[in-house]
């Protein structure tokens, strides 16, 4: 098959098993670096990378239920395109080296690149998916995924812009 655009747009196929499948491995990390985040953020941050944490697991149980619905066998075979954003979700597989204490500013910084990114992600995978429960899954992850960033960004000025790193 000739470089073209037909070509371009079958590279840029993935089937929503294969979507989910590294969206599942981006929530495990976050769930785990939050975790192991725990015991080396201040005070102040604890309850978030808990919340954080928390968060994360659910949507790898919301992921995992999906792709185990038997009923759902041919949906999660179906090719959809990927978004322009995957490359930034699938960069946030790797975590930064935040050393054992990490100052409240790179915690938010991270926490906030990676809730930009879920959200981009999940907004352009809920405009392409087929209708039905994996496109609603991508519209309520999108939904959740920007608030959590705003909420990120308003902790974020009360911490780092009120003096408080």
């Amino acid at each position: 098959m000739a470089e073209g655009s037909g070509y371009q747009q079958l590279k840029n196929l993935s089937t929503i098993a294969e979507i989910l499948t590294v969206a599942i491995r981006f929530e495990t990390t976050a769930r785990d670096f939050y975790n192991a985040m725990q015991s080396k953020v201040s005070k102040r941050l604890r309850y978030l990378v808990d919340e954080l944490a928390s968060e994360e697991q659910q949507h790898m149980d919301l992921f995992t239920k999906l792709m185990q619905q038997d009923n759902l066998a041919e949906v999660l075979q179906q090719e959809i395109e990927r978004p322009a954003s995957d490359h930034k979700f699938s960069d946030c597989i790797h975590l930064p080296e935040l050393g054992d204490a990490p100052d409240d500013q790179a915690i938010l910084q991270y926490a906030l690149m990676r809730e930009h990114a879920a959200m981009e992600q999940y907004t352009a995978l809920a405009k392409t998916a087929p209708e039905g429960p994996v496109k609603a899954l991508f519209m309520l992850l999108a939904n959740e995924e920007t608030k959590h960033k705003n909420d990120l960004e308003k902790l974020y000025y009360e911490i780092v812009h009120s003096g408080g790193v």
